[in-house]
């Protein structure tokens, strides 16, 4: 023995020496104790997973009551502009639009440092009073516009437009008050149009600082909204072993700093929103007192009678209704803005507090550990993978997840400016499209009267204009694939490029052939039917023939996907199997049933599957070729939901159409591979 071997160390009652296994070197149940570095590293996680989570969501709840504060001085600002810009439209209609009593009115109306008005009578082209500091020495008012001031009589001529045309329509489709920022936003110009006996006989226009300055808020209650529970949880996972009660205690701690601070933002939102109202009902007072004086003063018109609360109006001059008609604010009007502010804080709120829960035991519970090592060990894969990765979020996961989303708004082609959280409708668009069962009624001579716009008539069309085309598809393809499989077939390449030759060529082309061809007047197949001594038809009038249309051009771009399948199937299905059933006697018929077919149902089964999807989101022949015509009757889910987005701007119902589409495939496909296996190996 050499002397250098390593001495073993005697053995009790000679037993053997316990050779260390892989087990015991594995690492420690999280939930057990272990060693104190192991479970430093399970603490460390919670403290980590909670502190993230929490100011991630802490800093961002704030940034979005900072937002919130500013919106609502933006808004403050405005609405005060607004009012003293229609007080002085008020009374300058009633001082008659021109004349000494303008000038007096403009002279007397009280303005905030660095604040101008003018007013331009459409008669004359005249400025007939201003406070612009460009209007004054030889430029002062009265007098006519000069060459240069074109666009201010412009505006007035819009605004007169805006007018008469609300009133010709009976609705408020166009502004009749006109913002714009100036000066890279520090200055905002505002126009109105000024009545007088229902015609419009010019504008008034104002400009005004647009500084706007909303509330910051404090950091102090960001602070210990992330500071005490952060200290709690340090103190209770050195107390608690497991590491399962050390996340549900933290994540508890989580959700109380985040709701603490959610009712301080709800209470700060609601006391802005007071704030707000008081403001623009001081300053409407304030300005219906100087109305009225100037009434007086300069033997104005009093009637009708002076209402400040019409000066808070929108774009429309509409009043918003928060003020009563003497300006003072309207307690029920301002509980619902209020609780309507609170439910859409509380959505965002809650949305923050969603996301940092799953970051918290995302982080907790280990799984960022696992990831991280998982991506470290197979780095190179992953960055093989990476660009692929990338694009599929981009291009398929982000615009799948926001069209979901969208499907809950109302979101349309007028309010398509405003955040989501104002539009949401919830399952509204969900209950419209699925709840509506009134597809088909009797009419008075007791004929079906179909509503062609119904969902449930649109899935019932989809559905058969998919089997029919699906059994066309499969059933000539079928029969082309056995013609051309016959042995020693002459000219066989040229058979199989002649029939690919629908499938190569883009199918739009195709559709616009077929159209042309069934064309009432210039088509071949109407030219066809009379030279036969029948009438031509008018092919898209009924809604029998114009799927017949629809139908003969899918038919014609569908059999060579299956025809190609089938022939590769039939290929592959050696001869000898065929040799033994004529041995063994079986006919033509049998030998296609026993063998033919089981040995095409794995390669037939996909393409059917791949065909049914692709023939009931066919967007392509449907549009082209009928238009949905006549009347709607043939329109496709698809082409239905097109039409709600893109022609009659219901973005948010054609986002939840699409997304039942979406679910109505989906469960389609699990349903026929749990039937068929056609996705199992063998």
């Amino acid at each position: 023995m050499s002397q250098n071997a390593p001495q073993q160390p005697p053995s009790s009652a000679g037993a053997p020496t316990p050779v260390p296994t892989a087990q015991s070197n594995s690492a420690p149940d999280p939930s057990a104790s272990g060693p104190a570095g192991r479970a430093g590293g399970y603490r460390g996680r919670v403290l980590v997973g909670l502190a993230l989570a929490l100011g991630v969501s802490l800093f961002l709840a704030h940034g979005l009551l900072k937002r919130a504060n500013q919106e609502r001085a933006a808004e403050r600002e405005q609405r005060t502009a607004t009012v003293a810009l229609l007080g002085l439209a008020d009374l300058v209609q009633r001082a008659g639009g021109t004349g000494d009593g303008v000038k007096d009115v403009v002279a007397g109306w009280p303005g905030v440092p660095g604040s101008s008005v003018r007013v331009i009578a459409f008669s004359g082209i005249r400025l007939e009073a201003s406070t612009f500091p460009d209007d004054t020495g030889d430029k002062a008012a009265p007098r006519r516009l000069s060459r240069e001031e074109k666009p201010l009589y412009d505006r007035g001529q819009r605004l007169r437009a805006a007018v008469e045309t609300n009133r010709e329509e009976g609705s408020a489709r166009k502004a009749e008050v006109e913002s714009e920022l100036l000066d890279n936003g520090a200055s905002r110009l505002l126009s109105a149009p000024v009545e007088v006996d229902g015609q419009v006989v010019g504008s008034v226009e104002s400009l005004t600082p647009a500084v706007v300055k909303g509330e910051t808020p404090s950091w102090t209650p960001v602070l210990l909204a992330f500071l005490l529970p952060l200290a709690a949880c340090a103190a209770a996972v050195f107390a608690l072993s497991r590491q399962g009660v050390r996340v549900a205690v933290a994540a508890a701690l989580f959700l109380a700093g985040l709701g603490g601070y959610t009712v301080y933002s709800l209470r700060a939102l609601d006391a802005e929103l007071r704030e707000t109202e008081g403001a623009v009902s001081a300053e409407l007072r304030t300005r219906g007192e100087k109305a009225q004086a100037l009434i007086t003063a300069n033997n104005l018109n009093p009637e009708p009678a002076l209402k400040p609360g019409a000066w808070d109006a929108d774009a429309m001059r509409r009043p918003l209704g928060k003020l009563t008609e003497s300006g003072a604010p309207d307690e029920a009007r301002l509980a619902a803005a209020g609780a309507q502010v609170r439910g859409n804080a509380s959505k965002a709120l809650g949305a923050l507090g969603v996301v940092g829960l799953a970051v918290l035991l995302f982080i907790g519970l280990g799984a960022l550990h696992r990831a991280v090592a998982t991506a470290v060990e197979f780095r190179q894969a992953y960055a093989y993978i990476l660009p692929a990765m990338v694009g599929m979020v981009v291009l398929v996961f982000f615009p799948f997840a926001y069209g979901i989303t969208l499907s809950f708004t109302d979101a349309n082609l007028y309010n398509s400016s405003q955040p989501l959280s104002e539009l949401w409708v919830g399952f509204r668009n969900y209950v419209d499209i699925l709840g509506d069962f009134s597809f088909a009624k009797t009419a008075a001579d007791g004929s079906w009267v179909f509503n062609y716009l119904n969902f449930y008539y649109t899935l019932l069309f989809t559905i058969v204009w998919t089997v029919t085309n699906v059994t066309i598809g499969v059933t000539v393809g079928l029969l082309l694939a056995l013609a051309l499989n016959v042995p020693n077939l002459k000219m066989r390449p040229v058979y199989r490029v002649l029939l690919i030759l629908p499938w190569a060529m883009p199918n739009y082309i195709t559709a616009l052939i077929w159209k042309g061809m069934f064309h009432q007047q210039f088509g071949v197949v109407n030219h066809v039917i009379r030279m036969f001594g029948g009438d031509g038809l008018a092919w898209f009038d009924s809604p029998l023939t114009s799927f017949f249309t629809a139908l003969a051009t899918n038919g014609w771009l569908s059999f060579p996907f299956m025809m190609v399948v089938s022939l590769g199937a039939l290929q592959s299905i050696p001869g000898e199997l065929y040799e033994a059933a004529r041995v063994d006697g079986a006919n033509r018929w049998q030998q296609f049933t026993a063998i033919t077919l089981p040995a095409l149902k794995p390669a037939l089964v996909p393409a059917v599957i791949l065909s049914v999807v692709w023939t009931f989101n066919m967007f392509n022949i449907i549009f082209l070729v009928t238009g949905g015509d006549p009347g709607g009757s043939t329109e496709i889910l698809v082409t239905q939901a097109y039409k709600f987005a893109f022609e009659r701007y219901r973005h948010g119902y054609a986002a939840a159409y699409s997304t039942v589409i979406f679910g109505i495939l989906l469960l389609y496909s699990m349903v026929q591979n749990r039937v068929s296996r056609a996705t199992e190996a063998a």
